[in-house]
């Protein structure tokens, strides 16, 4: 060791043993409090709950095992941020939060692990499990406790509060920077990480995607990287990285700031089985009102969750009440979410075991007998009233094909919904039952579908049928369906004034 860094480390009240400092605990103090978001506490809470408010909740039963979170101001990317964390259980007591970032501010060797102490944000202190920490550097030549590259990066700290805000059982934290951008570093620190990667902990990977192309741009390059994360292969996420810079894209400096740490994540999760990574949000800087549409910064929230084993339907049934119920839950939060930009707290307490059980849905607006939103989705791993909450927000706000809704509009809408049986694979055309079943069609990565009622409604045959879904639903041609992977489904209909 050099006599200056010696020296350096003396005065931080640091002795070196076996190579290994001997510290005096020493919390690092904010730094982008201030920067990136405000030091103010009172003002701070304020607006994390306005972030989270305007924030579908997750699945207390299916929190993911890892989430990718942008890092920006909070006027930019806070709400992106905020939709990530609301998907975790608040109550969920996690053994440790591992945090993962890339260094904005200087280049070293493998990864610098914090083991000085705790880290500080204006609501409070943040524990770091330091002796995991120190475990880690000890058995681990790659990975370091200079806490140099932790004092002013953002990365990690603007993580913080919202894990302080949303997060009611206590945590400690485990913050990791990556100075070396290499895949051959990614791989390494994967090997590390992945015994942790289960239910017992979480992974917070900071990034945002693109950096300074115009709006239009990064929303094309943004989509790039973030379908390559959900293919959830480390290979595909290079590809992406690579075929955007070829793009030549005017003012594009990177399309993932992080990409060290996304890609470190891909490496522990690629042979994980029944793993979903889903795109929760897309937003970028052009999209604040404090931003332009010059130069923008794009901001994802993605959410890697273990699929539980899906429970069969078989003969279900819907009572009456609990139709009235799912509508009652689809219109109060269609109407708050419009009117108040909150979600409608659900009293689970009155809910039946039916609405409880994980199933699919849709859900679809009709304004003056004309379609105005229908979403939905098929995997049964949320309860169903979730599910169908979720949709009717999505279905007010989400479908590309229509503007959201209006809070003037609220009074004309009609609410319908269906409620689907799980996907069963068919070997050919020849099982699907028109008029009975609906069709889901997938064929690389398009995929598409039709309602059972499509076909009362449109007096298709058959074949129309699937050549219409398959041209203008899944996008592969109108005999696209013939090659496809073709799947069933049934689906209980219901909806407003059908004096259910």
């Amino acid at each position: 060791m050099k006599p200056k860094h010696l020296i350096i480390m003396i005065l931080l009240g640091i002795t070196v043993t076996k190579g290994f400092p001997q510290e005096i605990p020493q919390t690092r103090k904010p730094y982008a409090a201030g920067r990136f978001y405000t030091d103010k506490p009172d003002e701070l809470k304020v607006q994390l709950q306005q972030m989270f408010s305007r924030s579908a909740p997750g699945n207390p039963e299916n929190t993911p095992l890892a989430i990718v979170v942008p890092h920006a101001g909070y006027v930019y990317s806070g709400e992106v941020a905020a939709t990530a964390y609301n998907q975790i259980d608040p109550n969920r007591k996690f053994e440790r939060i591992f945090i993962i970032g890339s260094s904005h501010i200087m280049s070293f060797p493998g990864a610098s692990v914090y083991c000085l102490g705790n880290y500080e944000t204006p609501l409070g202190i943040v524990k770091v499990d330091t002796e995991l920490a120190k475990k880690l550097v000890a058995e681990n030549k790659i990975l370091n406790n200079n806490p140099e590259p932790h004092q002013n990066e953002h990365s990690i700290e603007v993580q913080l509060p919202f894990l302080q805000y949303h997060m009611h059982a206590d945590f400690k934290i485990v913050p990791v920077i990556i100075g070396s951008a290499t895949a051959e570093t990614a791989r390494k620190l994967a090997a590390i990480f992945k015994p942790y990667l289960n239910e017992k902990n979480l992974f917070v990977i900071s990034s945002d995607f693109s950096h300074y192309p115009e709006y239009n741009d990064a929303t094309k390059a943004d989509h790039t990287t973030a379908e390559a994360i959900q293919t959830n292969k480390a290979s595909k996420l290079i590809d992406a990285l690579v075929s955007n810079e070829k793009k030549n894209i005017p003012n594009l400096a990177t399309s993932l700031c992080g990409w060290s740490s996304v890609l470190t994540l891909l490496n522990m999760t690629e042979q994980m089985p029944d793993l979903k990574v889903d795109l929760l949000q897309y937003k970028n800087s052009g999209d604040s009102s404090y931003g332009d549409k010059d130069k923008v910064v794009g901001y994802c929230a993605i959410s890697f969750t273990q699929v539980k084993a899906k429970n069969e339907i078989g003969e279900f049934t819907i009572s009456s009440e609990d139709k009235k119920s799912l509508l009652k839950i689809a219109r109060e939060t269609i109407d708050e979410y419009i009117r108040k930009g909150t979600t409608y707290k659900v009293n689970l307490a009155g809910l039946s075991a039916t609405l409880k059980t994980p199933c699919g849905a849709f859900v679809t607006l009709n304004k003056n007998h004309i379609l105005r939103g229908c979403i939905g989705r098929f995997d049964p791993d949320q309860p169903l009233w979730q599910v169908v909450q979720s949709m009717a927000i999505a279905a007010a706000t989400q479908d590309h094909r229509f503007s959201p809704v209006k809070s003037d509009e609220l009074s004309k809408l009609k609410i319908d919904i269906s409620v689907l049986t799980p996907l069963k694979r068919i070997k050919s055309a020849d099982e699907f039952i028109l008029g009975k079943q609906g069709i889901y069609m997938k064929q690389g990565n398009s995929s598409g579908t039709y309602l059972p009622q499509v076909a009362k409604a449109t007096g298709w045959s058959k074949e129309e049928f699937l050549g219409h879904c398959a041209e203008e639903k899944a996008g592969i041609g109108w005999n696209g369906w013939k090659t496809a992977e073709l799947y069933t489904y049934e689906a209980l209909e219901f909806g407003e004034g059908e004096g259910e």
